[in-house]
């Protein structure tokens, strides 16, 4: 049977024209590892969509406008075109070494920002959609400034809680205008602003919202949409898009002293970038943001940005004559070991304090096993994120280059065999290839990584099998060392190749090592590796030392501790893992088909010294070893459970306990005590199996 035809991966697909955007980073500070969820997710996505071969653009821009720029280069005695392009050459840095590949990069102080911020100001105006009216701002009386709403703190006008800004409550979540707040004062001179008026221009948002209704419906991820109903549902209000002197941005065409507020001219960022790579490239401008485009547009946004990109944006694209977005993905926040990042426990990390103790694809391998299509929001477990990053990376997937390389170096001077042993498998590790590309796809990047990862315990187990060690010892079954050793690496190609958006270096050092042309997802499909020379091995990836990871948190703790002054106060501890919770939240299928249940074999039990309820467990699951604490001590004795086949969530993230980490859950029913009983599955089971 012809490769070829393995799978319909090889098949030539009708070339799309894709424009691909993530949020703009603010240019009054320097990216962290909350950041960087964005940036790696539209990277993946990005990379993949091009290793497919589509046409697939990827721009972004510093947000380089607003008060807190102009007062923080006031601050520093520079101007504020110092500061931004300062912070911009820190964020493009930050962002190549963390494998970012933007095609384009700018600034939203840019003459083609400019432009389309007029044009579409002007298109706005003339068609009656921006109304003015005088209103009553706090303006600080030591400053001589009008506040923007960060700028105001006091207390919540529905909760009472104090110290919250003059836009919306982090306590209870309420949003306001400033001149509700309670006790308000100035957050830049301290004064207790007065009121004072001033005429303002306002976007009228009312009048898209039948168009509105419509976009989100079909445009919105679902989540997204029922949140974005509750706005339906108070009425769209007009959107105040002006500032008064002092402020740093553009000026409003026909209003001297008035300026737009930054989030009017921070979306058209995407334009603006766009039409300076145009410049650069040739490529057409309307072919992507004419109302007749044919071209996909997509944005990568954090939800808490949401109503500016589903509301706002598309609105003003609407009325001013552009396109709107094909849709805007939306994704959750980043946590650190289970909870809000902190100074004081060293857990809000800057992206150049990981840089200089981390390979940056480890973070993109862990946030893509973290990475799902909804808005929920990831954790990142830095003792989970240091097992993971050793067992799957280097200990799975390196580990087949590198047990097979050397013997085809030693005993075949780098030539591989002229036909595979196996080829069926190497046509099955092809065939997934589509199955993973739908993954990547749909932007569930967790479950194209189970998929790869499940590949790679395959061909680990083949090698296992095989033992090309035992084989190498004897002369005459050197042809079969050189064919399973071709095999091996041939199956490498194949998972370097489904990876390569994660990890584009070592893909990169990969395929030198390989001595290919290219792993883009279409070139494994030809055929396998044969009769082909292949350049000496060199490691692809070293293991995470915990000292590592110990350094990262001491850094950013004291950096962090010099910068704010003093350190947060310390939260809660998380509950223990073991602690009951009778009635849990609901949850939604897709949440519930998240979770890999795998049959697994108690290869042993064990008593765990200090535990009045726990036994230690060591679990087969088909060629990967487990360790996990089961609450099941009550119920039986270590015996009695070795050898016996259980099942296990086989995805659920390493948890550091007491007496050792335990590496997933095996399943167990029953009212307590020794009325409890460890799921079993049918006798005609094996190791490793998927429940469903």
């Amino acid at each position: 049977m012809p490769f070829s035809i393995y799978s319909v991966t090889d098949m030539p697909e009708k070339k799309r024209r894709i424009l691909v955007t993530s949020a703009l980073p603010y240019a009054n500070g320097s990216i962290h590892l909350g950041h960087l969820v964005e940036y790696i997710q539209t990277d993946i996505w990005v990379r993949f969509q091009k290793s497919r071969g589509h046409h697939c653009v990827y721009v972004c821009a510093d947000d380089a406008h607003g008060t807190p720029i102009m007062l923080r280069a006031e601050q520093e005695g520079i101007t504020p075109e110092a500061l931004i392009e300062r912070v911009e050459a820190e964020h493009q840095a930050d962002f190549s070494e963390f494998l970012v590949g933007f095609d384009n990069y700018y600034s939203t102080h840019s003459p083609e920002n400019q432009h389309y911020a007029n044009l579409i100001y002007t298109r706005l105006r003339d068609a009656g959609h921006i109304a003015t009216r005088t209103i009553t701002q706090a303006f600080d009386p030591v400053k001589e400034m009008f506040l923007p709403d960060r700028f105001i703190k006091g207390e919540c006008p529905r909760c009472g809680t104090p110290d919250q800004y003059g836009d919306s409550c982090e306590s209870c979540g309420a949003t306001y205008a400033p001149t509700d707040l309670k006790n308000p004062r100035s957050a830049i001179s301290g004064a207790v602003p007065v009121e004072k008026e001033s005429l303002h221009y306002f976007f009228r948002l009312g009048d898209f919202e039948p168009f509105l209704r419509s976009w989100v419906a079909e445009h919105i991820q679902p989540q997204m949409q029922n949140k974005l109903g509750e706005w339906f549902e108070t009425g769209l209000q007009d959107w105040d898009i002006s500032r008064d002197a002092p402020y740093w941005g553009f000026e409003i065409p026909d209003a001297p002293g008035k300026f737009f507020y930054v989030w009017l001219d921070a979306p058209i960022g995407y334009m603006a970038s766009f039409q300076n790579y145009c410049d650069r490239t040739g490529e057409s401008f309307d072919d992507y943001w004419g109302r007749e485009s044919g071209a996909e547009l997509y944005h990568f946004i954090g939800k808490d940005i949401a109503y500016f990109h589903t509301l706002f944006w598309p609105a003003e694209l609407h009325g001013a004559g552009f396109r709107t977005p094909s849709a805007v993905f939306c994704h959750g926040f980043l946590t650190v070991n289970g909870q809000k990042m902190s100074k004081s426990r060293g857990t809000f990390i800057m992206a150049r304090t990981y840089l200089r103790h981390l390979r940056p694809e480890y973070l993109r391998y862990y946030f893509a096993t973290k990475l799902g299509s909804g808005i929920e929001d990831l954790d990142l477990n830095l003792e989970d994120f240091r097992q993971r990053v050793n067992s799957d990376l280097v200990g799975k997937v390196v580990n087949i280059a590198s047990r097979c390389a050397g013997f085809i170096h030693k005993l075949f001077e780098g030539r591989l065999a002229a036909t595979l042993p196996d080829p069926h498998t190497y046509g099955e590790f092809v065939a997934a290839g589509e199955s993973i590309a739908e993954a990547y796809e749909a932007r569930e990047f967790s479950r194209a990584m189970r998929e790869v990862m499940q590949l790679a315990d395959r061909a680990n187990q083949y090698i296992d099998e095989q033992k090309p060690w035992v084989m190498a010892k004897d002369p005459l079954r050197a042809p079969e060392v050189q064919a399973v050793c071709t095999q091996g690496l041939n199956l490498f190609r194949v998972l370097a190749t489904w990876l390569a958006p994660v990890l584009p270096q070592m893909c990169e050092d990969a395929r030198a090592f390989l001595n290919v042309e290219t792993l883009d997802w279409h070139a494994v499909a030809g055929g396998p590796l044969v009769d082909h020379r292949i350049e000496p091995f060199k490691p692809l990836m070293q293991r995470v030392e915990p000292a590592q990871l110990e350094a990262v948190v001491e850094e950013s703790r004291e950096h962090l501790r010099a910068t704010a002054g003093q350190a947060e106060a310390e939260p809660a501890a998380p509950p223990s893992p073991l602690e009951e919770n009778p009635i849990a939240a609901e949850i939604g299928i897709d949440e519930f088909a998240k979770i890999d249940l795998r049959v697994a074999r108690i290869e042993k039990a064990e008593h765990v010294e200090g535990a009045d309820k726990l036994l230690k467990l060591t679990l087969d699951l088909g060629g990967e070893t487990r360790t996990v604490f089961a609450g099941i001590k009550s119920a039986y004795q270590p015996e009695q459970l070795t050898g016996r086949l259980t099942v296990m969530v086989a995805n659920l993230a390493p948890r550091k306990m007491r007496f050792g980490v335990s590496e997933g859950m095996v399943l167990a029913a029953g009212p307590g005590g020794r009325e409890l009983f460890v799921l079993a599955p049918d006798s005609g089971a094996q190791p490793g199996m998927r429940v469903k």
